[in-house]
């Protein structure tokens, strides 16, 4: 066990260098106190907390994704598929767009757009809850149609702003919504740190009562622990991480349905393990993929979105393909 927590760790202390330290910027410069001006300005004031930003980013969406698959009991639920981040972007563009002008780059508006956010993607997971789950039981086709329509609907509702807002608006928002890393700043960085370490804290505290949960709500009454509770905290937590994360870098999907699939198959199911492995996990594959999407085709720029869509789309189909060959159809 703890050679994989050490390649995990070691994975991913390789990538933030090799992210890091790029063109124009040599390892060996710093280390021997050579950088100019315009090199240390671009290490420290863009690249570190782009960094830092990915990694609160990527932890925070694998542990999210653990948390929301422990609240359905499926192992396809994912913020992204089942429309809680397209739920959390129209709440954030509905916010931003209706900031007064210049407001919304501000402190002010980075706190009202997480607002905005995590208020319609609190709504659409309770809608998604009730839509998917009876007796305690959640219906895994049913939950997929019903983010499909989710994800219909806030699409929708989003395009109608897009048309009300001006051109200068919907340039911003159209590469915000793919899902962007470029030109993040240190307010965001700490801003998505203070909400990863909320929810990874808060889900910690109740990694016993999760596993519980997994084996039915009876089991959690019999062990002395409240199944509402532990409902309520992953929905308050993972909606406003994901409020957070989403108001700030845009929509960016599958990491929250690679990352736990992967771990469990690595570690096992146990939240003590899986917990704290799939934010590992999750911040490595993240910076990985910051790292290729503003390197790849360099000096152009792939949104992080569209990689992360390039890549998790085919894993979802094999875990598809997975699931009918479980159910033999």
């Amino acid at each position: 066990m703890s050679v994989r927590w050490g390649l995990l760790g070691l994975g991913l202390l390789l990538v933030s260098i090799w992210n890091l330290f790029s063109a124009p910027i040599v390892l060996s410069d710093l280390i021997q106190g050579k950088l100019s001006s315009v090199q240390e300005m671009i290490l420290w004031q863009l690249r570190l907390p782009r960094l830092l930003l990915a990694m609160a980013l990527g932890a925070g969406l694998a542990v999210s994704g653990v948390a929301l698959q422990a609240l359905f009991r499926n192992p396809l639920a994912e913020p992204g598929l089942i429309g809680v981040s397209s739920g959390a972007a129209l709440g954030a563009v509905m916010a931003l767009l209706w900031l007064p002008a210049g407001v919304a780059v501000t402190t002010s508006g980075a706190v009202w757009g997480s607002l905005g956010a995590f208020g319609m993607g609190l709504v659409t997971t309770a809608l998604l809850y009730f839509l998917a789950t009876r007796q305690g039981r959640t219906d895994a086709a049913l939950m997929l149609l019903a983010g499909v329509a989710l994800n219909a609907i806030n699409g929708a509702g989003v395009s109608l702003l897009i048309t009300l807002s001006n051109d200068s608006e919907l340039r911003t928002i159209v590469f915000w919504l793919m899902g962007s890393l470029s030109g993040v700043n240190w307010m965001q960085a700490i801003l998505l740190w203070g909400a990863f370490l909320l929810l990874f804290v808060g889900l910690w505290q109740t990694r016993r009562g999760l596993d519980f949960y997994l084996l039915g709500e009876s089991t959690c009454l019999q062990m002395g622990i409240s199944p509402q509770k532990i409902k309520r905290r992953i929905v308050i937590l993972t909606t406003l991480f994901i409020g957070v994360a989403v108001s700030q870098v845009g929509v960016i999907a599958f990491v929250g349905l690679v990352v736990p699939h992967m771990m469990r198959l690595w570690l096992g199911a146990k939240h003590r393990f899986l917990l704290p492995a799939s934010a590992l996990a999750g911040a490595l594959l993240l910076v990985t993929a910051d790292t290729f999407a503003h390197q790849i085709l360099s000096p152009t720029e792939v949104p992080i979105g569209l990689f992360m869509a390039l890549l998790g789309g085919p894993f979802f189909l094999y875990l598809l393909l997975h699931e009918r060959q479980k159910l033999g159809v």
